[in-house]
């Protein structure tokens, strides 16, 4: 069966120091994967990663973050990308 709406990624969550493989829609924008993947990861661990929390997510291979405002589809992410989910400390000047 070919699926050609959604990419298999690896998903490396180091808060927990594990990994997973994910679908991800590719017509979704990045902000909303970001918080399917926060949720999906804590519904699936039983942890309590704070799905309302800011994360950045980075291609292993390049380091690059990707922009929130970006749809899958027109990033690099493809089958077995290995990414990574960071949760990212806000200050207070908003960086």
């Amino acid at each position: 069966m070919k699926n050609n709406n959604k990419v298999l990624i690896r998903l490396i969550v180091p808060e927990l120091d594990q990994a997973f493989d994910v679908f991800v829609p590719i017509n979704e924008i990045m902000w909303k994967v970001k918080k399917l993947l926060a949720k999906s990861i804590s519904d699936l661990t039983g942890t309590s990663l704070d799905i309302n929390g800011a994360y950045a997510l980075i291609n292993k291979a390049t380091s690059q973050p990707y922009d929130n405002n970006l749809i899958v589809a027109n990033t690099d992410i493809r089958n077995a990308t290995e990414l990574i989910l960071l949760a990212v400390k806000k200050n207070s000047v908003g960086l």
